[in-house]
């Protein structure tokens, strides 16, 4: 089994992507295993609406432990489980927060075992002006480089502004590969699919 970490700031819609991509690949049940940052494990089984409603939150780091799905994809003949892993957000600096602290150093460390990475990023809000790729999002991609796979998702491609991103985001990583997305509407997704099966 091949693990996938999906990481990226606050709200950028990792977890949208994550239960939205599992969707896209047939499951309207889920089993969520989340690992608290203490290393306890639980796992909540959910029907695909439910966990969106309940895990998909607009306020900033709601997401504090890993969450994982395990999705098959298809390989040759066959298929091949991936488990994708939902982080929580990364943020510049020393959060005030210690659980949020936690949640931040355990997405970090998780990067360091996983098989890839793909790296969201909010195209819309780029676009705007809102924000900009800042050094965290320059170090991510320096360290996933060095990972057997990285790609970075630009995400929210079904709002205004975010081929303006798109082309912004091409200009701050030239070479890297960039994969267009709309986590909500299940945009890119295709090639998402695609990218993560040939990963070996």
């Amino acid at each position: 089994m091949r693990r996938f970490v999906v990481v990226g700031r606050p709200n950028v819609g990792k977890t949208l992507f994550v239960l939205n991509f599992a969707g896209f690949l047939g499951l309207r049940q889920l089993e969520v295993i989340f690992r608290e940052p203490d290393e306890r494990l639980y796992l909540r089984r959910y029907q695909l609406g439910e966990a969106l409603a309940e895990l998909v939150d607009p306020e900033p780091h709601s997401t504090r432990c890993l969450q994982s799905v395990l999705v098959d994809l298809p390989a040759g003949k066959g298929k091949t489980q991936v488990e994708l892993l939902d982080t929580a957000g990364l943020n510049n600096g020393i959060h005030p927060i210690p659980a949020i602290r936690r949640a931040i150093a355990q997405t970090l460390g998780v990067l360091r075992e996983v098989d890839g990475i793909l790296h969201v990023l909010d195209a819309a809000a780029i676009g705007r002006g809102e924000e900009e790729p800042g050094e965290l999002d320059r170090e991510v991609a320096r360290f996933g480089r060095l990972r057997p796979a990285y790609a970075i998702l630009a995400n929210k491609m079904d709002l205004p502004e975010a081929g303006k991103g798109l082309a912004q985001l091409r200009r701050e990583f030239p070479g890297q590969y960039i994969i267009p997305v709309s986590a909500l509407r299940q945009e890119g997704f295709r090639e998402v699919r695609r990218y993560v099966a040939e990963q070996r």
